[in-house]
């Protein structure tokens, strides 16, 4: 049965509606996502860019916290097993690193960007390097470096390319510490045949620690933050068959922060937590869930553990919250894993 708007209010007069509303195959109102907790890592890991890859979430690299603290930046490559919540130890990186994207794409798991740091110390030196894990092997061996160095950026898989856009890259000659770094807006594209590198259309905004996911064809990124102004409600839309980015209704007024994370279920967009350092300093416990189908963005239930620098993982019809910190900065790093979704 065929009803437009103006006939289903007829209908509804006459009682048709009624009988209409159960035939099968009828499109029934979405059940809300709902919050599990899972097995833990097995350690306490922020700053972090996981991938989901051959079934696994993989998570490589980040700041390590013990104590409340940071004690160092992290080498380690663990898998997680959703299914079981079980962790296995993987090939480590071949030096430490903290915020790099981990990404899966065309069958392979790829490493890239992200802060080097000297022995002993946490410091932030951007990197421009492309890793893949050899399976086989079990190694990562370099590929083509990026154009630039590019760090607390977001990625996407676009067919057999992967963008990375935003984020910060050095302001000058200075490359180790967070204050050499400002935000952009550079749009670069990883070529996976061909193992080369190209510029894409630049964001709307220069910011960093943003979030974002595919949606139909298009990448949203939502959040984040500016070094000089603060958190971010922006909300950016990609189309790369045009090359050509657009606004989209911002995140709630007071939204937006650094270190948020994101994923879709059943074609909407969920962006969780984060961090902001003024009035004292907090993190999001809120989720904020984006319609496309009406620019809208509305509350879903709040995360059970508050946390920035986490990882967001889409897997079916839920998305898994892995790591992060409880606390603004470095403080009170985490090895919870969390659930969300039907």
């Amino acid at each position: 049965m065929l009803l437009t708007r103006r006939s289903a209010i007829v209908a509804a007069g006459a009682g048709i509606a009624a009988a209409c509303a159960n035939q099968p195959g009828d499109a029934q109102a979405p059940v809300a996502p709902q919050w599990s907790a899972k097995p833990r890592l097995p350690f306490a890991v922020q700053e972090i860019y996981p991938a989901l890859h051959g079934g696994r979430i993989h998570v490589a690299g980040g700041l390590l916290g013990e104590g409340g603290r940071v004690v160092g930046v992290s080498d380690r490559h663990v898998a997680y097993d959703p299914a079981t919540g079980k962790s296995a130890m993987m090939a480590a990186l071949p030096a430490p690193r903290h915020h790099p994207q981990a990404v899966s794409a065309g069958g392979r798991l790829y490493l890239l960007g992200g802060f080097a740091t000297n022995p002993g110390a946490v410091n932030w030196i951007m990197q421009s390097e492309t890793l893949v894990l050899e399976e086989a092997a079990g190694a990562w061996r370099a590929l083509a470096a990026a154009p630039s160095p590019h760090g607390e950026s977001t990625a996407a898989v676009v067919g057999q390319r992967i963008h990375i856009a935003g984020g910060r890259a050095p302001k000058g000659a200075a490359n180790l510490a967070y204050g050499d770094h400002a935000d952009t807006d550079q749009h670069l594209v990883y070529d996976l045949g061909s193992d080369a590198w190209s510029k894409a259309a630049p964001a709307l905004s220069k910011r960093n620690s943003a979030a974002g996911a595919m949606i139909g064809g298009l990448w949203h990124v939502a959040g984040g933050r500016h070094v000089a102004d603060g958190p971010s409600d922006a909300h950016e839309v990609y189309d790369p068959k045009e090359d050509r980015w657009r606004s989209a209704a911002p995140m709630p007024k007071g939204s937006g922060a650094g270190g948020n994370a994101a994923g879709v279920i059943a074609g909407r967009l969920y962006v969780f937590g984060g961090e902001y350092f003024h009035d004292g300093g907090k993190v999001h416990a809120e989720v904020w869930a984006y319609d496309p189908r009406t620019d809208a963005w509305e509350a879903a239930a709040p995360m059970p553990t508050p946390r920035h620098g986490l990882g967001g993982i889409t897997i079916g019809d839920a998305i898994w919250l892995v790591g992060g910190a409880r606390k603004p900065s470095g403080s009170d790093t985490s090895d919870v894993v969390e659930r969300f979704g039907q």
